[in-house]
């Protein structure tokens, strides 16, 4: 039966919300872990191998090993004393694994991942190696295009996980993907979840 206003329509109980995405701690853990250990690994190999050694030229002259003890930041630059550095290392270390716990997206824990065991890496060289605490030299082996830094500063695995973990980070920010497994898009306002991400 219609009345003046139209025919009457059935109202049901509104949809639920969603779940919201699992948290991804295990998953920076897991990332930070594997990559602290192949920075650790790849340090250790390259103190034994290349001390005192001629650099060593792989993969056509596009990588030489050649070891370097850096007291500076990573890829050479010079931000201070070494102990600043460590201090930084230690607060961006601390900061990662306070937000870690907020994180529900995939990209972002690998990306934070990353750069916690580059941090990590690093900061473990400047706490035990020579000359002291706080003070240690960095252990860089990578030199790409020329042997000795001589294109681009020599570095490790450590700063390249630093690196990736820093790229795909600003790149998911720049896709709308934010760390809680949201996307933001410019057409729709209502953010979304990521796909696969409310299992």
């Amino acid at each position: 039966m219609s009345t003046e206003h139209g025919p009457e329509r059935a109202t049901g109980p509104a949809e639920p919300d969603p779940p919201p995405p699992k948290r991804r701690v295990g998953l920076v853990a897991i990332v930070a872990l594997a990559a602290y250990a192949v920075d650790l690994l790849t340090k250790i190999l390259a103190t034994s191998e290349l001390e005192g050694a001629e650099p060593v030229r792989i993969l056509g002259g596009l990588v030489y090993l050649d070891l370097v003890r850096n007291p500076y930041a990573a890829f050479g630059m010079d931000l201070g004393g070494t102990w600043i550095l460590a201090v930084v290392a230690m607060i961006v270390v601390g900061v990662i694994v306070w937000f870690a716990r907020r994180l529900r997206s995939v990209g972002w824990a690998i990306g934070l991942g990353l750069v916690l065991a580059g941090a990590l890496g690093n900061l473990t060289d400047r706490i035990f190696r020579a000359p002291g605490p706080m003070h240690g030299h960095v252990v860089d082996f990578i030199s790409v295009f020329g042997p000795r830094g001589e294109y681009f500063p020599v570095f490790n695995a450590a700063d390249s996980a630093i690196s990736i973990g820093a790229v795909l980070i600003v790149l998911l920010s720049l896709l709308g993907r934010d760390y809680d497994g949201s996307v933001h898009s410019k057409s729709n306002s209502k953010p979304d979840r990521e796909p696969g991400d409310d299992e």
